[in-house]
């Protein structure tokens, strides 16, 4: 064993096997089966066929309770390898290394069948993923969580029900293909240019929108998530949307469509995190703090910080 990630929700590990190096990642077979994993590898397969910085798929196998999937290590650098997740970008030239990558659903058209990773609470309208509102949190695993309540009563709805309405005007608008649906620095490994080399861990690939990554991007990467008072990286933000229009140009759709989106592309994640919290690992501190994390992320965009980070994506991209 060379390496293993530090992150708390991920058994990963860079392996030496007769001079070769692999990745290698272990699920617990109530979190990922063979058959769940076979439509994420699909995908791989079908971007590296067409010329995408991905990694290779090369097994996956079960052994007792564990689900196993072997890639190769990918070309390029990973300088975020040790980085907590949703650490930021260490330059603003990482924030426009789309150039080595292209934009993070190319190639994705191809394929039509249903998410691997979709949870029982989400629904999807036009493409984007999106929580429902009545009763979300409420039915994740097929039980009620201690927030169940709570997810379906006031806080929910006062946070997450206005940004649906602001939403739903522009999601007919927007054409649904796969996407990456984690692009974030510690999930790509890196040219010395700055550009893009590989791109990694799909496992949150999903049928979303071109849109919807970029917005995942810029949620992901530079709002600081980990600081108190969730600083926001101006520069960064403005580095990735213009590196990621020198190579895809948004539509006057997509450009309205993503100060309206960008507060609610946490969503997805949080419920899965809701469902594995709660559902797997049966730890209730853990599944408040998940459902206090789909709640405040929305919150905090209605408050001065999150306003300010929409009004300057406004002004970079004004809809036609």
């Amino acid at each position: 064993m060379v390496w293993r990630s530090p992150r708390p929700l991920s058994a990963a590990a860079v392996v030496e096997r007769s001079n070769r190096r692999l990745f290698v990642k272990r699920h617990h077979a109530s979190v990922r089966t063979l058959e769940s994993l076979a439509e994420e590898h699909a995908f791989l397969r079908h971007l590296r066929l067409r010329g995408a910085p991905v990694v290779e798929v090369l097994d996956a196998v079960t052994r007792g309770e564990w689900t196993y999937e072997v890639h190769s290590t990918g070309a390029g650098t990973d300088l975020y390898r040790d980085a907590l997740s949703w650490s930021p970008f260490r330059t603003s030239a990482h924030a426009r290394g789309w150039r080595g990558a292209g934009p993070p659903a190319s190639g994705g058209r191809g394929l039509r069948r249903p998410a691997p990773s979709s949870t029982a609470a989400g629904g999807v309208v036009h493409g984007v993923r999106l929580a429902r509102p009545a009763n979300g949190a409420g039915t994740v695993c097929g039980r009620t969580p201690p927030t169940g309540k709570r997810a379906g009563g006031l806080p929910m709805q006062r946070a997450l029900l206005p940004l649906h309405e602001d939403l739903a005007p522009h999601l007919s608008r927007l054409a649904p293909l796969w996407t990456h649906n984690d692009w974030h620095a510690s999930n790509l490994l890196w040219n010395e240019d700055g550009s893009v080399a590989t791109a990694l861990d799909f496992g949150m690939s999903d049928r979303t929108t071109a849109v919807h990554d970029l917005a995942t991007a810029i949620e992901r990467n530079t709002v600081q998530w980990l600081q108190p008072g969730f600083p926001v990286r101006e520069q960064d933000a403005l580095a990735l949307l213009d590196g990621y229009q020198s190579i895809r140009p948004l539509s006057p759709a997509e450009s309205k469509a993503l100060p309206a989106l960008l507060p609610l592309v946490h969503a997805e994640f949080a419920l899965s995190e809701l469902g594995y919290f709660h559902g797997v690992t049966r730890s209730a501190e853990n599944t408040r703090l998940a459902y206090e994390y789909y709640v405040g992320h929305a919150e905090w965009f209605a408050g001065e910080g999150g306003r300010r980070l929409l009004d300057l994506l406004r002004r970079r991209v004004p809809a036609c």
